[in-house]
């Protein structure tokens, strides 16, 4: 398990020394290559993965294991399930959790492109001829990487972990070559010399944190990805591979440069003689296509719990494995990233123009994680409230130190994941707020359900053979699709369900709490299923589980009844005129609940209905 952790959990930070230190030195605030900034900024990228990837989340934050899964959205449910009840609070955390969220697309945009574009920038030193090809060629193997997610990784995720154990023992070899020409460079371990970097540089020396940082990015990748694997294999794997691995050839890195400053243009290529470019160059390449291929998976997961917990319509979820419910392909997502993954190689064009957009997404990431993380610790965890201060000032002020530079970096980049971040976060809560918005203007325009069932007994309409299934999401209304089915139809079928499929707020539900059932009155049902935010609602599958309660579904008897919701914006007061075109415009394009809910379409009726909103 620890093996396989290293090919999916590892790749991103795995793949950063390829452009760390280079931008210490050389990047949009570089430092004077001197002895003593070489030991500083190595001092600060130990202690960097120390507290931040360490500390912080192998032993912090993955602590909040929400029935085994970990992520921005897994924790925001986490923290949503303490007991809270002010409003205010639970909105505002659904706010943080949407914030954090969004910044994960940037960084899902980001990463594929600094890691294959810094990888293919090793044609510069093994073929210098060969320069001019380096975009095309890294905008080759992305194009490639995006066209086979539909094929899914499961006939490729066993080489993951081999190739990322070769990868990270690749690192540590050339580290540990250079150090031993130069084994005065593991002075730096010591955290004395980061004090005395500042010492020297003073309030310039805050500057360094805006490159330092990228050692740490993907660091988030160990919590994000903890349902694949477990605590246990991800932990074991930092600790005795990944961690030595990557300071190995840090320090190498910074030995090398301490004999032959000539070589910051790419200290990581030069670590390796001549005979061994080519090879590292291709192994590089493909720690890179791992490395990326974890975080568009990863944009998929997050898109998909999206989903589930209403944050984001609904869309085509394919799953790639019979085996790995994990493994899923979202083909809109799938080629909105690639667009921009291209865009933003052919407008940055080198992978250290891009370093300077990378930061600061990650590291209001971060800080997300720490805030809801403490949250957690406080409220269900228990934590006495200093220690859970304390905890949260420490980790805090580290997460500052980073976003502080990025934020200067803004103009050189920063903008980007901050645009795409803004802008998914706008849609988010857009078809948050939308949905809420929609739901009051249904209820005032329903009957309230269990009226209607006395008024049936009264006097019922014509009865037709076969079974009705109406979806609803409030059981306390009567769906509108039957109002209008009594109204054109004047009819109702001699079996009536009420079905309703819910999200809980956590990754699993067990498949004694999937459904239950509710008999209301003669031929009148209620069916709740239940899923975790990490499933896909499969309804025939749903009510095959009904037998045990005495209800058997012919799918050929049996027909689904839809509403399908025409939105017409109103003078009421509620959401931007903007926001309210937006949420048409998604709700217009949101995959049909036929799809999503897997319903055979030759049995479903739909029923159009106009709400102002």
């Amino acid at each position: 398990m620890a093996l396989a952790a290293l090919g999916v959990v590892y790749g991103d930070i795995g793949t950063s020394p390829l452009y760390t230190l280079r931008e210490c030195f050389a990047g949009h605030h570089p430092l004077d290559l001197t002895p003593g900034n070489v030991m500083g900024v190595l001092s600060l990228i130990f202690w960097a993965l120390i507290i931040v990837v360490t500390i912080k989340y192998v032993f912090f934050i993955m602590r909040a294991d929400n029935h085994g899964e970990g992520g921005i959205l897994a924790l925001l449910a986490l923290s949503r399930s303490t007991g809270v009840r002010s409003e205010w609070l639970k909105g505002a955390l659904a706010l943080t959790g949407i914030f954090g969220a969004s910044l994960f697309y940037g960084d899902g945009i980001i990463t594929p492109a600094i890691s294959v574009l810094s990888a293919v920038e090793g044609l510069q030193i093994a073929a210098p001829e060969l320069q001019r090809f380096t975009i095309p060629v890294a905008i080759t193997i992305l194009v490639a990487l995006f066209m086979f997610q539909r094929k899914g990784t499961a006939s490729v995720g066993a080489l993951f972990g081999p190739v990322m154990l070769v990868w990270f023992s690749t690192l540590a070899v050339l580290g540990a070559y250079n150090i031993l020409h130069y084994p005065r460079v593991l002075m730096a371990l010591n955290p004395w010399h980061a004090f005395v970097f500042f010492q020297q540089h003073g309030i310039g020396s805050l500057l360094v944190f805006g490159a330092v940082v990228l050692a740490v990015t993907g660091g988030e990748a160990l919590y994000a990805d903890m349902g694949h694997f477990g605590r246990k294999p991800i932990q074991v794997a930092w600790l005795s591979m990944v961690l030595p691995a990557l300071v190995m050839n840090y320090y190498g890195q910074g030995a090398l440069l301490l004999e032959h400053p000539e070589a910051i243009d790419n200290p990581f290529y030069k670590l390796a003689p001549e005979w061994f470019l080519w090879p590292l160059l291709i192994l590089a390449t493909c720690a890179t296509v791992i490395a990326s291929q974890a975080v568009i998976s990863g944009v998929f997961s997050v898109t998909r719990q999206a989903v589930q917990m209403g944050f984001w319509p609904r869309m085509r979820i394919s799953h790639t494995s019979s085996r790995e419910i994990g493994q899923i392909y979202i083909p809109q997502m799938n080629w909105l990233i690639m667009v921009a993954v291209i865009l933003l190689i052919l407008e940055f064009r080198s992978s250290s123009n891009i370093a300077a957009a990378y930061g600061i997404a990650v590291t209001t990431a971060m800080m997300v994680d720490t805030l809801l993380a403490c949250f957690v610790a406080s409220r269900l965890w228990r934590w006495p409230l200093p220690v859970v201060l304390l905890v949260g000032v420490i980790f805090f002020s580290v997460d500052a130190l980073f976003l502080g530079p990025n934020i200067l970096k803004i103009p050189d980049g920063g903008w980007f994941p901050l645009l795409v971040g803004g802008f998914v976060m706008l849609l988010m809560y857009t078809w948050r707020t939308g949905r809420r918005f929609l739901g009051a203007a249904l209820a005032r325009e329903s009957l309230p359900l269990k009226p209607f069932i006395e008024s049936l007994a009264l006097g019922k309409p014509a009865i037709v053979p076969g079974t009705a299934i109406f979806m609803v999401s409030n059981l306390d209304l009567v769906p509108h699709a039957l109002l209008h089915n009594l109204k054109h139809n004047k009819v109702l079928h001699e079996r009536v369900v009420f079905l309703t499929i819910s999200t809980q707020e956590i990754p699993f539900v067990p498949q004694g709490d999937r459904i239950q059932v509710e008999d209301l009155a003669p031929g009148l049902f209620i069916i709740r299923g239940s899923y975790g935010f990490q499933e896909s609602p499969d309804v025939p599958r749903l009510l095959k589980q009904c037998q045990p309660f005495g209800l058997e579904f012919d799918m050929m008897d049996t027909t689904f009844f839809l509403s399908r919701e025409h939105l017409i914006p109103s003078n009421d007061p509620g959401m931007p005129a903007i926001l309210d075109k937006i949420f048409a415009l998604m709700t217009r394009n949101a995959m049909s609940a036929t799809s999503f809910f897997n319903i055979p379409p030759n049995r479903v009726v739909e029923m159009g209905t106009q709400i102002e909103i």
